[in-house]
This record gives C-alpha cells, structure tokens and sequence, in this order.
C-alpha cells in the first residue's frame, strides 16, 4: 500500500531520547539466544523474504542477530550481518560474514557503495538513535533497485526503544520509518505491507527501492 508522503510528520529530535542511555554495549555484552515475534510471524517474515530475493543476491542484515529469517532458497550470495553481539553472529549460520559495531555511536557502515541488493532491518529499527545518518548509508550501500526492507512488530526492549516508538501508535510507526527513507532522499515512493499472522505476533513491513545511483 503507497503511503501519501504528505501524511509524514517531522520527527523532533527529542523524540530519540530513551529511558537507558547507558552503552548499548553493556545491554548487549551477554548473548541473548532468544526471538523477539513467535513462530507463526518468524515464519511470515521468512516466506516474503523468499518472495523478493533472488538467486545469488547479496544481502545486509542490519542490527542483525543468532537468526536472520533467511529460508535455504533461493541460493544467495554475501550474507553479511553488522550486530551488537559477537556470540550471537557466529551463531547465525547463514551469514557469510558479520561485524560487531554500535550503530548508535557509529554511523558510518564498513561496507563498500553499491555493494548489496538488499538491506533488512528485523524488528530492531525502534532502537536507532541515528535514523538519518544510517538510512543514507544504506542508501550508499544499495544498488540501484535495490531494496530496504524493515519489519515491525509489537514487542521491544522498552528501555532500549527510542521515545518515537514508544509512544507512537502503528500509523505513526509508519510514518516515522517512512520519514527516515524520505530524507535520505535517494529511495522511492516507500510502501506499508501488513503479513500479521492470524492470531500471532503482528508483522508490519515497510520497504522502499534505491532509485537510480547517478541521481
């Protein structure tokens, strides 16, 4: 479903403030071998995954963890994850390769311009502190056409999640992961996909295309 852009609010500032200021690297210095949506939405998350890759596409999970939602197929390329934990990357089997770094003190990804066809962002965007600067990195990062996919759904590390989620309702939500792909200025129209399970977790999907590199 196209959203009309001109339902987006501004985002104050003060609106990434958080309950727990600490590090984050403290919060996510032990392993936490858990999901964070039941199996019926882990599973609804993975099937539209299926739906838009392709074979031998090249993939980032962004705020990645010990469980990607990647099926077996289609064959891909590079699967790199970029998490908080080193235990729980080693753990992902199906990352090709992984990098521990806070997104919240650095902004800048390790990854070279036009690398990827798709960036994933799973149930995790509530904890972004810089939205901005990491969405036009991820606009660097894809390839023309390429994809950023976030998923939502209803649960959260509370202490953790910035005050626009905690306090914003799902079309707020919307809008705000909207705003955040608006500013980088580089990515299409983005559109809202509602995959919420039957009696499960819910799953809202955000997504939006790298337009042409040279623009």
């Amino acid at each position: 479903m196209p959203i009309n852009r001109a339902e987006a609010p501004i985002v104050p500032h003060d609106l990434f403030q958080r309950i727990d200021e600490s590090p984050d690297g403290l919060f996510y210095s032990n392993p936490r071998f858990v999901t964070h949506i039941d199996d019926a939405t882990i599973t609804a998350l993975t099937n539209f995954y299926s739906e838009i890759l392709f074979t031998e596409a090249d993939v980032l999970d962004l705020m990645s963890s010990w469980i990607s939602h990647l099926s077996a197929e289609p064959k891909l390329g590079r699967v790199a994850g970029l998490g908080l934990n080193k235990s729980e990357l080693e753990n992902n089997a199906r990352l090709t390769e992984h990098c521990v770094q806070d997104l919240n003190r650095i902004t800048t990804l390790p990854y070279q311009s036009n690398s990827f066809d798709f960036v994933f962002i799973a149930v995790s965007i509530q904890y972004l502190v810089h939205p901005f600067e990491i969405f036009s990195e991820i606009a660097r990062l894809l390839r023309t056409d390429g994809q950023i996919v976030v998923s939502m759904s209803h649960r959260c590390f509370p202490t953790k999640a910035v005050r626009a989620f905690r306090e914003s309702d799902l079309n707020q939500r919307i809008s705000i992961v909207g705003q955040y792909m608006e500013r980088a200025r580089k990515f299409s129209v983005y559109e809202f996909i509602d995959r919420s399970p039957v009696g499960a977790d819910p799953l809202w999907i955000v997504r939006a295309r790298r337009r042409d590199n040279n623009d």
